[in-house]
């Protein structure tokens, strides 16, 4: 319909055929970009690049320990530390695959330490550790969004002033969103440890992989540090994992993958790149599959 004109000066063959041109508008752009959603706006956060590189992985749960949050030997959160996990997430977001990371509290308090010497009990101390992971994620989600990357702090354990209840539906709805996602708490239980819950998480979110963000760039058939003849493994099988007692993560979480398919690789989040070259399906480090 032309401007300038008042809508009663307008016949009704007119005025459908002006519709139709609008809907046939419409749907010529639904064709040209794919991702436009039902508002005529294009749906997510991050803008179309045609040129990006792409993925393996549609899905990732990546576990970083507490300790990758400080120096060697020292507790807290260090800045440099934090600016280096960021600048590693950030970089393999910008892949385009949905990332989820389930981070320890070793760096604040070690719960199992407190219980072993009797002083706590094994349960309160374990209580003690998951709220050690909250503040680490309350730290990797500011520095997130300091860089420009949406996240969102999801946690077990019911802490509404400072992060979302982890609810499968919302997560996987933030994933849509393009955030990422912070999993703090561990499984909210104690006696399970934050590899369970990267493990459990994996499954729950139908993740395709699981990244085991270490400080060795895989898994030795002995401490590469006390034995410089130990040797690198590239690929293991669950079964050989358990028997070999190599330590890679606690028995229920390596069961838990087994069961579920879930592969785990092992590598060193330290090296510049290394998240970003994994979840592009570069080989590195250590593949633990069935």
């Amino acid at each position: 319909m032309r401007s300038g004109r008042k809508l009663a000066d307008v016949g009704p063959s007119e005025f459908l055929n002006s519709l139709l041109g609008t809907a046939r508008d419409s749907a010529e752009l639904d064709r040209l970009h794919p991702l436009r959603s039902n508002s005529g706006h294009l749906s997510g956060d991050t803008p179309l690049m045609p040129d990006a590189p792409r993925a393996k992985y549609h899905r990732v749960v990546l576990k970083i320990s507490g300790e990758s949050f400080a120096r060697r030997g020292e507790f807290g959160i260090n800045p440099d530390e934090l600016a280096l996990i960021t600048r590693e997430i950030v970089d393999a977001a910008q892949v385009g695959v949905q990332l989820a990371v389930v981070v320890g509290g070793g760096n604040i308090i070690r719960g199992g330490e407190l219980a072993r010497e009797g002083r706590i009990d094994q349960s309160t101390a374990d209580y003690m550790g998951m709220l050690g992971t909250v503040i680490n994620g309350l730290a990797l989600k500011e520095a997130l969004e300091g860089e420009g990357q949406p996240a969102r702090l999801m946690s077990a354990v019911d802490i509404p002033a400072v992060a979302e209840p982890f609810i499968r539906g919302r997560a996987l709805r933030h994933f849509e969103k393009g955030r990422t996602l912070i999993l703090a708490a561990g499984t909210g239980n104690p006696f399970f440890t934050t590899d369970t819950c990267a493990a459990l998480r994996g499954t729950e979110l139908n993740a395709d992989i699981l990244l085991k963000a270490t400080k060795v760039d895989g898994v030795y058939t002995a401490d590469p540090v006390k034995d410089p003849t130990a040797t690198r493994y590239d690929r293991l099988t669950f079964q050989e994992a358990i028997e070999r007692k190599l330590k890679v993560m606690d028995l229920t979480a390596l069961t838990m993958c087994m069961e579920r398919d879930l592969p785990i690789l092992v590598f060193d989040f330290k090296t510049s790149g290394n998240i970003r070259r994994v979840v592009e399906g570069e080989q590195i480090g250590t593949l633990i599959a069935n």
